[in-house]
Formats: C-alpha cells, sequence, structure tokens
C-alpha cells in the first residue's frame, strides 16, 4: 500500500528555518511528480512547491519564491522543502503529495505536518 510520510514540521520565530521530508513507501510506487501544499485555518488548501521527476524541474508560488527550495533524495522517492526566512503567514498544515505514474493529477497525499512561525 502506497503511503506518504511526512517529518519535519514544528515551531518556529518568524526569519527562521525548517526543513520538511516525505518519503514515499510502497513495492510499486512510481510518481511523475511529488510537491507541497498548505492549508492555513479557515482558508482552502494551496499550492506551495512541485517537482517534476523526469528532469527534475521545479515550481513554486510566489509567495515562497526565494525562500523555499523543494529537492529530493539521490534514490527513490523522498522529497524534501527547505523553509528559510519564515513570516507569520507560512503557518499552515503542510502537505506532501504525489502524482502517481497514469494519474493525471495529484492522487496521494501525506497526513499532514503542523509549521508554526510566530512573531
Amino acid at each position: 500500500q502506497v503511503q506518504l510520510v511526512e517529518s519535519g514540521g514544528g515551531s518556529v520565530q518568524a526569519g527562521g528555518s525548517l526543513r520538511l521530508s516525505c518519503a514515499a513507501s510502497g513495492r510499486t510506487f512510481s510518481a511523475v511528480a511529488m510537491g507541497w501544499f498548505r492549508q492555513a485555518p479557515g482558508k482552502e488548501r494551496e499550492f506551495v512547491a512541485s517537482m517534476r521527476w523526469s528532469g527534475g524541474s521545479t515550481y513554486y508560488s510566489d509567495s515562497v519564491k526565494g525562500r523555499f527550495t523543494i529537492s529530493r533524495a539521490k534514490a527513490g522517492y523522498t522529497v524534501y522543502l527547505q523553509m528559510n526566512s519564515l513570516k507569520p503567514e507560512d503557518t499552515a498544515v503542510y502537505y506532501c503529495a504525489a502524482q502517481q505514474t497514469g494519474a493525471t493529477q495529484y492522487n496521494r497525499w501525506g497526513q499532514g505536518t503542523q509549521v508554526t512561525v510566530s512573531a
């Protein structure tokens, strides 16, 4: 069974950094893209960053561009989100997502990890 397991959330002061990790498990898992989304209280889930597995192209929302970096491990389906210069408005539950091979959109989601940035 495919699972996405996230780690690395926590609390930090504004200007600080956190690194999120997401590892996919499942013998037959393969993906064309993996990414990160977030949902703040009372708001809809929004796109943060993504990476195409073939070629490694990366994409970012305007709100995090220049501050966040998505990367992947050399082996396996593990993706990271390095978050620098964090702001209170970055506070949200962060979700890892995967678009599996053959899927037309993100179809696997992690359980979410809380990121809290205090002023």
